[in-house]
This record gives C-alpha cells, sequence and structure tokens, in this order.
C-alpha cells in the first residue's frame, strides 16, 4: 500500500507541474437574469429621453421612450395577427430601422425571430423557411440586385390568390403571413404600416400580461450557419445566452450611457443583433446605422458627424475605410474603441486603426453563432502584440480547454487542438436537428448535454 500511494503521488505531481489548455473567466458582476424585454424597459426607465437609435439612411432618431413605443406597436401587431409564443417569424432585409424594431418586438411575446441572410436565393430562402417553420415572413422590397418582392411570388404563386395573413403555399406549407416593409399594397402582403395598425388594436395591458409569460431561458433567436459542412443549421439562442453575451462584451469594452455606436455590420448576423444592439441596450448606448449595407464613405461621414466613440466590423471593412481616398478629410477623434471580429486582423491595420482612427481601446473578439458569439476578447489595456497576436482572454462566466481531436484529452499550453467552449452563452441547440439540440417547446433539461 504504501508503495502503491508514493507511485500516485509522484504521478500526481508530475500531472500538477503541467500546464493545460484551460481556462475559466471569473467576474464580480453577476449575469442578468432577465428576458430582453424587461432588460429594454428597465434601460427606458432610466435613460427615457436619451438618444437610443439612429438610421441615418432612414432619417431617423429615436430617443428610448420613442423607440419602446415602436417595439410595442409593432409587438401587439404580431399578437393582433395570431402570433403565439414559440412561433418563428423570418425577417429577410438588409439594416433598416424595422428589423431593429422587430427584434426587440419579437423577444417581448415570445416569438423567436429567424434572421435570413439579405443575400439568399430562392432555394436557400425555401429552406430556411421550411427547416424553421417560420409562420411569418418580414420582407424588404429589394435589396441590390434582389427583387424580395417578386422572389416570394416566384416561391409562393398562391400569394395573388389569397387574402393576407390567409397564405396557404405548396412549398411552404407552416408560412401563411408575409410583411413587405414600405407603403405599397402588394397581393397576399400585409405592409409594415398594417402591422403597426393592428397593433393599436391590442391593449398595452394584454401586451405586458404577453410579456410576463416570457422566461430568460426561452429561444429568442434562430441564425444559420454558412453550412459549410451540409445544409445551414440553425442555431438557437435565448434570452440568456444573447443578452449576457451582448453586456459584457460592451461592458470589457468598458461601454456607458454616453456611448454613440457606429453599426455597419449586418443585422441578420449575430455582430450586429448582439454585439452591437444588445451591447447597446444593455448601457443606454445609442446605436447608429450609416446605410442598409456597408460603404465607407458613409461610415466616415456617419463617425465624423454623430460624433461616435465606437465602431464595429471586421478586418475588410477597416481596411476599407484606412484605404479610402478621402479618408484624411475625415475627424475621426471622437473613436475610442469598438470591436474587430470574424477573422484575423493583420498587424499594420491594427496599428493604423489604434493611430489614424484614434482608436486606442479597440478589442478583438472571437467566437460563433453557437456561442451567443463572443468566447473570448482582448482588454482595452492589452498590448499590441496581444491584439493581434491572440484571440483575448476567456470571457466572464465562460470556461474554454484545447483538446487532441483524436482522444478528446486537454492538450498541455502551446500544442495545438480543438477549441471546446462551456458557459452560459452555449446555444441551446441546432433547430429540429434530431439529436443535435432543440425543438421547442422541449424543455432543457431533455437537451443533451452541451460542450
Amino acid at each position: 500500500m504504501a508503495m502503491r500511494y508514493r507511485s500516485s503521488s509522484t504521478e500526481y505531481s508530475q500531472q500538477a507541474e503541467r500546464r493545460w489548455s484551460y481556462a475559466s473567466g471569473t467576474s464580480d458582476i453577476p449575469l442578468l437574469g432577465m428576458t430582453i424585454g424587461d432588460q429594454f424597459d428597465q434601460t427606458v426607465e432610466r435613460y427615457p429621453d436619451k438618444l437610443a437609435y439612429v438610421a441615418r439612411h432612414q432619417h431617423i432618431r429615436w430617443t428610448y421612450r420613442e423607440f419602446q413605443a415602436q417595439a410595442h406597436r409593432c409587438a401587439k401587431g404580431l399578437m393582433q395577427r395570431g402570433l403565439r409564443k414559440g412561433q418563428r417569424v423570418g425577417i429577410w432585409a438588409p439594416n433598416r430601422t424595422e428589423w431593429v424594431v422587430a427584434q426587440f418586438a419579437a423577444c417581448k411575446i415570445g416569438v423567436i425571430l429567424v434572421s435570413i441572410n439579405p443575400a439568399y436565393r430562392l432555394h436557400e430562402l425555401e429552406y430556411a423557411l421550411t427547416q424553421s417553420g417560420c409562420t411569418a415572413l418580414l420582407i424588404a422590397p429589394a435589396f441590390k440586385t434582389s427583387n424580395y418582392t417578386q422572389m416570394m411570388y416566384d416561391l409562393a404563386p398562391e400569394l395573388a390568390r389569397f387574402a393576407a395573413g390567409q397564405l396557404k403555399a405548396a412549398r411552404l406549407p407552416e408560412l401563411t403571413t408575409v410583411i413587405r416593409f414600405g407603403d405599397d399594397q402588394q397581393p397576399g402582403m400585409y405592409t409594415w404600416d398594417d402591422l403597426l395598425k393592428a397593433g393599436d388594436e391590442v391593449s398595452n395591458e394584454q401586451l405586458a400580461a404577453r410579456q410576463r409569460e416570457q422566461e430568460f431561458d426561452d429561444p429568442v433567436s434562430i441564425m444559420y450557419t454558412s453550412g459549410t459542412t451540409g445544409a445551414p443549421k440553425g442555431a438557437t439562442l435565448s434570452h440568456h445566452n444573447i443578452l449576457n453575451n451582448g453586456y459584457f462584451t460592451a461592458r470589457l469594452q468598458q461601454h456607458t450611457h454616453e456611448e454613440k455606436v457606429c453599426i455597419p455590420v449586418p443585422l441578420y448576423h449575430i455582430f450586429g443583433t448582439v454585439i452591437a444592439n444588445l451591447g447597446c441596450i444593455t448601457h443606454g448606448s445609442t446605436m447608429i446605422y450609416p446605410s442598409e449595407a456597408f460603404d465607407p464613405l458613409t461610415v466616415l461621414q456617419t463617425v465624423q458627424e454623430e460624433k461616435c466613440s465606437v465602431l464595429y466590423g471586421v478586418p475588410t471593412m477597416f481596411i476599407a475605410l484606412l484605404d479610402h481616398p478621402d479618408f484624411a478629410q475625415y475627424d475621426l477623434s471622437s473613436l475610442r474603441t469598438g470591436v474587430i471580429g470574424g477573422a484575423p486582423c493583420p498587424v499594420e491595420v491594427m496599428k493604423k486603426v489604434k493611430t489614424l482612427m484614434h482608436m486606442r481601446e479597440i478589442t478583438i473578439c472571437f467566437g460563433m453563432t453557437e456561442t451567443s458569439p463572443v468566447a473570448t476578447q482582448t482588454r482595452v489595456d492589452s498590448p499590441l502584440e496581444k491584439q493581434v497576436g491572440t484571440i483575448g482572454q476567456v470571457h466572464p462566466y465562460v470556461e474554454m480547454k484545447v483538446i487532441d481531436p483524436a482522444t478528446g484529452q486537454v492538450v498541455p499550453i502551446g500544442e495545438p487542438g480543438e477549441i471546446c467552449t462551456r458557459g452560459y452563452s452555449i446555444m441551446l441547440g441546432y433547430y429540429r436537428r434530431p439529436n443535435q439540440g432543440y425543438d421547442y417547446p422541449r424543455r432543457r433539461e431533455h437537451l443533451p448535454t452541451r460542450d
């Protein structure tokens, strides 16, 4: 027994001396235990008259109270059109005010918003709508070379024969309602104004009662991954997942309610809806959208004229800004911080972002849709070599390890392997994927183990 004990102790000592590729994020700030709708209302109560939302391309400027009123009209409109908790509503549009309003309206009434890439072609749109089982679809009239209105008639020609809200389409069996942005009446479709006016038929008390039914572990968003390993998969995310991720990502940039955030990233992507929008509403910051899609000149104009302190983007966006022939004409001195994510940022680009763009406290984020999305982030005081040579530190309340994919065992620091993430931010699962995750209304305890 003595020999066995000494051998075990020696082995344990050798193991303890090795540094394993594992890290856990800690924080003295608790997770937010509330729904997005409740958090939004708290922020409105705290900053009712503060500028909340700007869409420069639509000439809209709203205070938090005005923004809340628009979200409530939309939420009540969806209720009047028969949308129930757990049903899916797709949205197919570029960056527009209706998109942002719908995001906060849906979360108040338990509707799951399905984000659809504006670049989708017909077969991709059909797949997303049928796989998620959307009951309703919000669309822009058109974007770039895509005529969304005509594409819907091509996919569901029955629209021309059925009254709005009563669609029965062979290729889209669960879709009953199409809501089109703008004022033009189209056969079989409601207009955005129709939706808002319908909301006037629902009382504030009815909306409040519906909002009280929501829980922070309920699903609120389905976002489709790229599908590089097959058909796109719908990552299903809860209030708890994305509200906290937006909050901590902004907190690590040292956000305050004084921030003015320039958002040129797309809303259909989690960068826009979570890092940007939810980061803002958890801190009382101002969301500023320059245009429907990224345009470097418009971003430069927006930062200067709105005196933005925060700017988000992927490396190619920052390169386009720096390389624009009129870059030197714009005053970007109001900028302080932001996020670069989606791809590694070249060191020379980072140097210019910090100096020429005055973003001395820029942060690098790493993650994926399935992690809500940010899992690691550099800190505002990180040295340049850490900013460009690493993906930062693990996020609060998140654990990460690097394993040998062949054995599943954690590898020592310095050895390559596969990253695994665990924590509050891990998605509920892939929607309607047998043995792969979430299928509303199954309860959380019936989900497979999530690592």
